[in-house]
């Protein structure tokens, strides 16, 4: 074999390989080893807050206590393409005012959104969490970590539901 076949199927197979770790890690394909071992990756969200606008970082924080009124959610049975939305209501049970500095989605498919004022002690608040079943067909769970003052820093909350096919 010539050293330039060799070369040009070396390259094919090393493109080959890449394109496959490329499907397998950002879990596009219905059977990546993501999928089938129900694997999440927490994947940050761009705030779309300038940086003056946004909560002081909650580390630097006094402390207090928060109370979901529920953690996990199910949504039952779906239709993809179906976007679903749950609000989880939440309620500072401490004597400092809460701030949520960031809610962070274990999948693109979730976007949490939440208050950026600071909640008064004994008072109420909600995280609105959006699922987009585009894609997701079969058993989905997926989670949302809520970072704040609390005592326990980071919260995580989450649904699961079956998406059937169209």
């Amino acid at each position: 074999m010539s050293t330039q076949l060799k070369t040009i199927l070396l390259t094919v197979l090393t493109l080959s390989f890449f394109v496959v770790a490329l499907v397998e890690l950002s879990g596009v394909s219905k059977t990546a080893l993501f999928n089938k071992f129900n694997v999440q990756q927490a994947q940050a969200h761009p705030l779309t807050e300038t940086p003056a606008q946004a909560a002081p970082p909650a580390s630097n924080l006094p402390k207090t206590t928060m109370e979901f009124a529920e953690v996990k959610h199910s949504f039952g049975t779906i239709t993809e393409g179906e976007k679903v939305r749950f609000a989880y209501k939440f309620k500072n049970t401490g004597s400092n005012p809460l701030v949520i500095s960031n809610a962070v989605a274990s999948c693109g498919c979730t976007v949490p959104s939440y208050p950026k004022e600071p909640i008064a002690p004994g008072k109420e608040g909600e995280i609105l969490v959006e699922f987009n079943s585009q894609g997701r067909v079969g058993h989905q769970q997926k989670s949302v970590l809520v970072y704040s003052n609390a005592q326990q820093e980071a919260t995580s909350i989450g649904f699961d539901v079956e998406v059937k096919e169209k």
